[in-house]
Order: structure tokens, then sequence, then C-alpha cells
């Protein structure tokens, strides 16, 4: 028997009473989990198999799944519910992680870092674009894609003034270095100033700094492509919905 903390990334009927779970854990990283019974109106199964639930399982591993023994609820996250904002967020995020973690693949600071924002999220009214910029430059870095935005990616040059951002370079580009990538985006003093006060200030401490509105979208627009691009996905399905509310 295996035992870990996880939260739900995602669930899938499977036949008539059973789920399989994406399940994103603290000691095994991101695990497929097969949850017989979950559906049965009686089952215990029923509070740690939803997206978003974070609980502590017991473990047993099959050939192709892993399976649930036992499970106690640590956090149900159930505020994120009541609100669409956070709904649609919340599911960004999951869906971020699912897609972009390998198997079984132990990140310590990944689990923790989605804890800390499924906890923020709950209790979130405003600046909803402000937190996911935040958890993307945080959780884009720990997946080892940290923008360089000190200095020009190509030639170090800290003379960023009328620096663009590679998309393909992952960071600064001096105006020197234009000619080096035709895949880049516009990126003014302001909007540096924003991402790099969003790397590295704590989700919980977001109202401490002013960033306008039009240069989160700027900065948001960015980071999609940039995570996209460093995840080798073409789409998320719940990046339309995302940028509705933003709109």
């Amino acid at each position: 028997m295996l035992r870990t903390e996880g939260i739900v990334l995602n669930e899938m009927r499977f036949k008539e009473t059973s789920k399989i779970l994406n399940i994103y854990t603290k000691r095994f990283g991101r695990i497929n989990v097969m949850a017989r019974g979950a559906y049965r109106p009686r089952s215990k199964l029923i509070a740690h198999t939803q997206s978003f639930s974070y609980s502590e399982y017991e473990f047993y591993r099959g050939r192709s799944f892993y399976y649930i023994n036992e499970a106690s609820v640590v956090e149900s996250f159930y505020d994120i519910r009541e609100k669409i904002e956070r709904v649609i967020c919340g599911f960004y995020i999951l869906e971020l992680i699912n897609n972009s973690t390998p198997e079984e693949e132990q990140n310590e600071r990944i689990f923790l870092l989605l804890e800390k924002s499924l906890r923020t999220l709950a209790g979130l009214n405003m600046d909803f674009l402000k937190f996911i910029i935040a958890f993307e430059l945080k959780y884009i870095s720990f997946l080892g894609y940290r923008p360089h935005i000190e200095s020009c990616v190509y030639c170090g040059n800290k003379d960023i003034l009328n620096a663009r951002f590679s998309i393909s370079g992952g960071g600064l580009i001096c105006s020197n270095c234009f000619h080096m990538d035709n895949r880049t985006k516009n990126m003014d003093r302001d909007m540096w100033k924003g991402m790099y006060e969003l790397l590295y200030i704590p989700l919980d401490k977001l109202s401490h700094i002013c960033i306008s509105r039009d240069s989160l979208i700027k900065i948001q627009s960015i980071l999609e492509d940039y995570i996209l691009y460093s995840i080798d996905r073409k789409e998320l399905n719940s990046l339309n919905l995302l940028k509705s509310i933003f709109n």
C-alpha cells in the first residue's frame, strides 16, 4: 500500500459505477487512478473523486492503474464552486497541470504550488487575471521554463527599454537581436515590471502590487503563447472560457 496526499485534476466515467481519475500527488507526481464504485449513491469515494478534491489516499498498484483502497479528505475546496470566475480559473489550472506534467514524475514544488493556488483561489473575489498570470509564471518556472527577463536572452544585453519577448527564446530580446527571431511580441517597461513583480510575489499578496489592466491583458497574451509553445500544445479547452471572463 502506498500513502500520499493528492489533488484530483480530472475525472472520467468508466462503465456504470466507476471513475478514472488523474490525481497530482505529493510523492508520485501525476498518476492514473481507478476509483471503483465511485458513482454508487452511498460510495465512500464520492468526496475524494471530484475535481479539486484534496485528500490523503492509500493506493495499491495494478497493471494499468493505481486503485484507491481508502481516503480521507484534507480540503474539498468547495468555495471554488461558488463563483463562476473561480471555477473557470480553477479548471484552467487543473487542465494546464494535467496536460503538461509527465506521469509518475515527482515534483513536490508543483504539488505545493497547486495546493497554494487552490487555497488562494477559494477566497478570491477580484484580481483573477493578476492571479492567473502569477500562477502561470511560477508554474512554468517550476517546469524549467522560467522566462528570462533580466537581460536579452540571446546576447545578455541589459538595456531592455526597447526589448520584445521571444516566444521561442523564452525571454527578452533586445533591439540588436531582433533579426535573430521573427516570433516576438511587443513588451514595454510597464509590462516587464508587472511580469517581474508577479513572478516573485506570493499568491496571497497580489493586492500589494498595482498593474494596469491593459498591461495585464498583454502579459497574459504573451504567456499564453509561451506556455503552449513550451509544453508543445496547440490549445487548452479552458483557455477560451478563461479569456471570456477577462474580456
